[in-house]
């Protein structure tokens, strides 16, 4: 009789169980279901099984988002963790100088994605922005409305300064946990700055850097409303990423047989590399 009133206590998690299906599975369902389907409209559908999922996979303006995307995550990936780990390690790690370092650089992490479009968007205007002006006046023709390469680099400058904070937050954070021992035996030993950080400082930060990458990697794979904002996935298609042309098939063209196996498409691919990161990560857990 007791273990029976104990199991009732399962029945106050229905509530999130019920949730959860609205929220997150019947949405999920209903996609599946519309990526095996064409819609003519309301009541006229036929079962074309795998069909949209071919055409995605075949589309060359979707293979060339793909790479756009994959490019973009790299550089991402390559500015972001080295700035991150240097301003980390030149950061003081105790005193009001370090709490006060902390909150200025957390405070890009704060501003919501549409405002951080809507700033650099004017801040790169060539006529009235502060850079685009400010790059013109030294004889660079800069303008990402009309040029791909300013464009792009628009784009990585302003997630550089959104997320960059958060890679310096992870570093800084592994740097804080390497026990002081570690370095007076290096003092001992007459080990240069380089030494320090490559034989001591870089192998304790390997966890927390996976961390960053993984967080770095996902979100910038995802990208979507920045680049819509500053750029809307111009000059031409340079700057059109998987999310932009998504949402561009879904709702401007409202193609949502194709759009629904595009996103499982997308989706699978984030669970994948989630997968690797993951992995890679239990990999390191138990190295010192």
């Amino acid at each position: 009789m007791h273990k029976l009133d104990d199991n009732r206590a399962w029945l106050l998690v229905v509530p999130v169980f019920a949730l959860v299906a609205f929220n997150a599975v019947i949405p999920l369902m209903t996609v599946v279901n519309y990526s095996l389907q064409d819609i003519f409209g309301p009541g006229q559908r036929v079962f074309i099984g795998v069909e949209w999922f071919r055409e995605v996979l075949r589309d060359p303006t979707i293979q060339a988002s793909f790479l756009r995307q994959v490019a973009f995550s790299a550089l991402v990936l390559a500015i972001q963790i080295p700035l991150g780990i240097a301003i980390a390690l030149l950061l003081p790690r105790v005193g009001w100088k370090s709490s006060l370092a902390i909150i200025l650089i957390a405070i890009p992490l704060l501003v919501p994605f549409n405002v951080v479009g809507t700033i650099w968007q004017v801040y790169a205007r060539p006529d009235i922005g502060l850079l685009g002006r400010g790059i013109n006046a030294i004889g660079i023709d800069y303008n990402y409305t009309s040029s791909a390469v300013s464009a792009w680099i628009t784009l990585l400058l302003m997630d550089t300064w959104h997320w960059t904070p958060l890679v310096i937050l992870l570093a800084f954070a592994g740097l804080c946990s390497i026990p002081e021992p570690y370095y007076q035996a290096a003092r001992i030993d007459g080990a240069s700055r380089w030494a320090v950080f490559r034989h001591i400082e870089l192998p304790k930060l390997r966890g927390v850097l996976t961390i960053a990458i993984l967080l770095r990697f996902m979100d910038s794979f995802m990208i979507y409303t920045e680049p819509f904002v500053v750029t809307g996935g111009g000059p031409g298609s340079s700057t059109t990423f998987l999310s932009v042309r998504l949402v561009n098939m879904a709702v401007g063209q409202f193609d949502l047989g194709p759009a629904a196996a595009f996103s499982l498409i997308y989706f699978l691919a984030i669970l994948l590399f989630s997968y690797v990161f993951y992995t890679i990560l239990k990999m390191n857990e138990g190295e010192p």
